[in-house]
């Protein structure tokens, strides 16, 4: 079962693990900051009666950082700091090679409300590249900070920017004799953190559903590996599957209709089936005395990716989604496992073994060509985000669990992580309904 990797069943956190104290994570950039472009992101000013309610700047430059396409300028090197168009001295901030300012004012308006102005300026040619306004309470905030970086990344880049979006992931309470697992999901920052579940049992694999508003996870609950699906907006959950033996690895179609899932059906051997939700009609892909895991759906729905050792080592296949004769994907290495399909189809997401040390590796789907992108020595659970420019995956550091972040092509990388205990299983959910 060299396959199953007794790590991602989560044997490993029962040994020797220290108290994990909360889940709120910390983000320290650990590669590639040098290559980003100067963007200064001035503080906003304010119009209104007391203090400003939030560092809406600080939110927004931190967020353009970890994208690792932007390093915003420290504000103690800023030779000014202005809130409209014509204060800004363009020369000054030549000076200091800054390629783009980010100005704005928090207006107070009636009733609790907050008007957030910003523009956005090519330094260089002092030009306004970007104008708008966003309305907020005072609890919305931060979410509002985290439009406004969105804006400004699409409108710099021409990509969709992630700041808005969410992230799942486990967490392990405790020590060896009393572990508490803890299904959380936060903002993409690590920020507004909540718990979804708590269980004495392990928690893994969670997956959102295309709109959003679900997860499915496997949970050992009564002793048993079974899948549920949890709505986040209610916490209403139900379970879709507690056949006899293995339950696991669910993935969620295009559609949001049906879910793939790796199951044993009682006889030991592992395939995979595909499960209609409203109809709980099951329907098996794959049946052969191998080992197949791990699924995950094409872009179109037509077709799945899993983990097979039909080769004699793991290795990824496709097999269309109405059922079929399987092709081998990767051919690079003896390890390939874990596929996750980037938002474009172009890319597989695997974990990849390189010279003896997992990491997360690309590899590309019409090329086959394959690019290991992380350095670790225990890399999993790759998760590609939305706009398919960052990954995040599962790690160590420090002898404990880590999450992190990694470009696609491996240029910037950024580390998640709590002041103790382990973190465990990411996934990256979709973009927000706009």
């Amino acid at each position: 079962m060299n396959l199953l990797r007794t790590r991602a069943l989560w044997l490993f956190l029962l040994l020797g693990l220290s108290t994990l104290a909360r889940a709120e994570l910390t983000i320290q950039i650990t590669k590639g900051e040098g290559s980003a472009v100067p963007i200064a992101v001035v503080p906003f000013g304010w119009q209104g009666a007391g203090a400003a309610p939030y560092d809406v700047a600080s939110v927004v430059a931190s967020d353009l950082a970890r994208t690792g396409r932007f390093k915003p300028v420290p504000e103690k090197d800023m030779l000014q700091k202005p809130t409209t168009a014509a204060e800004i001295q363009f020369q000054n901030w030549r000076m200091i090679d800054t390629e783009v300012i980010v100005i704005g004012q928090v207006k107070q308006q009636p009733g609790g409300q907050n008007l957030i102005e910003f523009r956005v300026f090519d330094v260089l040619r002092g030009e306004q590249l970007l104008g708008y306004q966003v309305s907020s309470d005072a609890a919305g905030m931060r979410r509002a900070a985290h439009r406004i970086s969105d804006l400004i990344f699409e409108k710099l880049t021409g990509i969709r920017g992630v700041a808005s979006t969410q992230i799942a992931y486990v967490a392990l309470i405790g020590d060896r004799l009393k572990p508490t697992y803890k299904l959380i999901v936060a903002d993409a920052d690590g920020e507004n953190a909540r718990v979804l579940l708590e269980s004495r049992q392990p928690i893994m694999s969670p997956a959102w559903s295309p709109d959003g508003r679900k997860l499915a996870y496997v949970s050992f609950e009564n002793g048993q590996s079974q899948v549920f699906v949890q709505e986040l907006r209610t916490g209403a959950r139900r379970r879709v599957s507690a056949r006899m033996g293995v339950n696991s690895a669910p993935i969620w179609s295009p559609d949001g209709q049906r879910l793939a899932l790796t199951l044993s059906k009682g006889d030991g051997n592992l395939d995979i089936y595909v499960l209609e939700l409203n109809s709980q009609v099951l329907t098996r892909l794959t049946n052969w005395s191998s080992i197949e895991t791990e699924p995950s759906w094409s872009v179109d729905g037509k077709s799945l990716y899993f983990t097979s050792d039909r080769s004699g080592g793991p290795q990824i296949y496709r097999i269309p989604s109405s059922g079929g004769s399987p092709a081998r994907v990767t051919f690079e290495g003896k390890y390939n496992a874990r596929p996750r399909v980037s938002p474009d189809g172009s890319k597989i997401a695997v974990v990849h073994n390189d010279r003896g040390n997992y990491r997360i590796a690309v590899v590309d789907v019409a090329r086959a060509y394959t690019q290991v992108i992380t350095e670790g020595s225990d890399d999993e659970s790759p998760a590609f985000a939305p706009n398919g420019e960052m990954l995040i995956y599962a790690s160590t550091a420090g002898g404990r669990g880590v999450l992190s972040t990694v470009s696609v092509d491996g240029r910037f990388e950024q580390r998640l992580a709590t002041s103790s205990g382990e973190i465990r299983e990411p996934a990256w959910g979709p973009f927000p309904n706009k």
